[in-house]
């Protein structure tokens, strides 16, 4: 028997151009919309050659959702965040604050949120 693979995850979002922009600005490419009987749109987005990792699905008529506190985020790789920061600033994406360290010697992150409200984590290599 294979080993079990984490394939995607997936969360509800408000509006569909809204969200794909926000991710195509992070890197993400739409690599699929397939629709859910009359309920729903799923959009499948991925990094490129990582295949389909995030599943936005957009419920008809639902234009928010209530995300609660159990939530926390979901992490990407950046190469160099000052120059990423500077790509989303120009698409207006602002972190919640400066880039920061967790320990001294420790990989560079921030958080930004996409257009639902997600708390997305970026963390530079190296």
């Amino acid at each position: 028997m294979a080993a079990p693979a984490l394939i995607h995850t997936c969360y509800r979002i408000g509006d569909i151009d809204r969200s794909v922009a926000f991710y195509e600005a992070l890197g993400f490419e739409e690599l699929s919309r397939k629709p859910i009987r009359d309920e729903a749109i799923n959009v499948f987005m991925g990094l490129p050659g990582d295949g389909p990792r995030l599943e936005l699905t957009y419920n008809h008529g639902v234009s928010e959702y209530d995300l609660g506190t159990g939530y926390n985020h979901i992490a990407i790789t950046v190469s160099d965040m000052d120059a990423a920061l500077a790509d989303l600033a120009e698409q207006g994406i602002e972190p919640e604050k400066p880039p920061y360290s967790v320990r001294k010697g420790g990989s560079l992150l921030c958080f930004v949120r996409d257009p639902d409200g997600y708390r997305i984590e970026l963390i530079q290599r190296g």
